[in-house]
């Protein structure tokens, strides 16, 4: 299992950023949510979604990251410089640890990449599987990953825009503060 900081303070590509961080408890969004806004990167980094290339990250480009309490997932919002979404990435976890300044996931290999339009894919299937085989995860974390993956991929199916409402209503929340 890998240790992720939101704030991507281990993040070589990135060299500089404006990191803001907001609890959030209500009935729409009960979790924490930080947005990186990208300064300077090394280079951009562009990736296959869908089998399209898309550019996730570059100078101007944010990410907002949500946290949702008590849930085996996490959610990064990736926009580009003009604030328009590129994409959404959501991390299978074993938990989000909601401590303030220190918000950090227990990611367990296993990612879905969803697109403006609704398109998604699974992936690091084999990421997931080298896990098990190594004896970094168990078959009960194993098979809880896939469980919640396909149920987020049936929630994107049916309902993305009320996904997509959720993180927007996230950022609408965070962008005052900076």
């Amino acid at each position: 299992m890998k240790t992720k900081y939101i704030d991507k303070r281990y993040w070589r590509r990135l060299q500089k950023k404006e990191y803001k961080e907001l609890r959030i408890e209500d009935s729409t969004f009960d979790g924490i949510v930080g947005l990186v806004t990208m300064k300077k990167v090394k280079s951009p980094l562009q990736v296959e979604v869908v089998g399209q290339l898309i550019t996730v990250a570059d100078v101007g480009y944010e990410w907002l990251q949500l946290l949702p309490k008590d849930k085996d997932y996490s959610i990064t919002a990736m926009y580009d410089s003009a604030g328009k979404p590129v994409q959404y990435y959501i991390d299978i976890n074993e938990c989000n640890i909601l401590e303030m300044g220190e918000a950090r996931t227990c990611d367990m290999f296993l990612d879905i990449l969803v697109l403006p339009t609704g398109e998604y894919e699974l992936v690091d299937e084999a990421d997931i599987k080298r896990a098990l085989s190594k004896g970094e995860i168990t078959q009960s974390q194993f098979e809880a990953a896939y469980k919640t993956a396909n149920e987020l991929m049936q929630r994107i199916s049916t309902d993305f825009i009320a996904f997509a409402q959720k993180v927007e209503y996230c950022r609408q929340k965070i962008t005052p503060m900076l």
